[in-house]
Parts: structure tokens; C-alpha cells; sequence
């Protein structure tokens, strides 16, 4: 099991609706891609504020080779929903592989 994580920074003048867009509108759209199992969205204690309040979107993923896929069919039109909030975001990626859970 993997986990794609994405972790954004968003400014405040457009925090309140960002959220209600990424619960409602861009996770259940990557959810439906049928590639994710289960997606946790948490906000950042951040020690050092650079400004703008931080996100962790957290999607759990079978194997690489899913993920790959969708990369592959699905991450563009993802990343063209975005555009909404051009400009006031930040966002980087991480894949972490769950090596235990209890």
C-alpha cells in the first residue's frame, strides 16, 4: 500500500473556498478516477508560518503501478481543475510506501 501525499499552502483571501472545493468538488474527482482508496485530508500545525494555512491530502493507493496509471490517464486533468485557484497555492508531492500499521 502507498500513500500519494499532497501538501499545499493556500492563501487565506481564498482559504474558506478552496476547502469547500476540495472537499466537494477536486477529492471526490480523484476518488472517482477509481485509482484511490481512501483519501484523508488533514491541516498542517505549521512551527515556522510562512503565510497561508497548510493542508495534507493524504490518498491511500494500492501498488506503484496504480499510481502510475493515474499519473498516466488521470493527473492532467486533475492539475487543469487547479486553475480555479491559480496563483494562490502551493503544492508539493511525496509517495510513501506503508512499510507498517497496527
Amino acid at each position: 500500500m502507498l500513500i500519494y501525499n499532497v501538501t499545499t499552502n493556500v492563501e487565506e483571501d481564498v482559504h474558506d473556498e478552496w476547502v469547500e472545493w476540495m472537499k466537494n468538488i477536486h477529492i471526490p474527482a480523484m476518488s472517482q478516477t477509481g485509482k484511490f482508496k481512501k483519501a484523508t485530508m488533514s491541516r498542517v500545525d505549521v512551527v515556522e508560518s510562512m503565510g497561508g494555512i497548510t493542508y495534507s491530502v493524504q490518498y491511500r493507493v494500492e501498488d506503484k503501478a496504480t499510481l502510475e496509471r493515474y499519473f498516466e490517464e488521470d493527473f492532467e486533468q486533475m492539475k487543469k481543475q487547479t486553475k480555479l485557484f491559480e496563483g494562490k497555492f502551493v503544492s508539493f508531492r511525496t509517495e510513501m510506501e506503508i512499510v507498517h500499521e497496527q
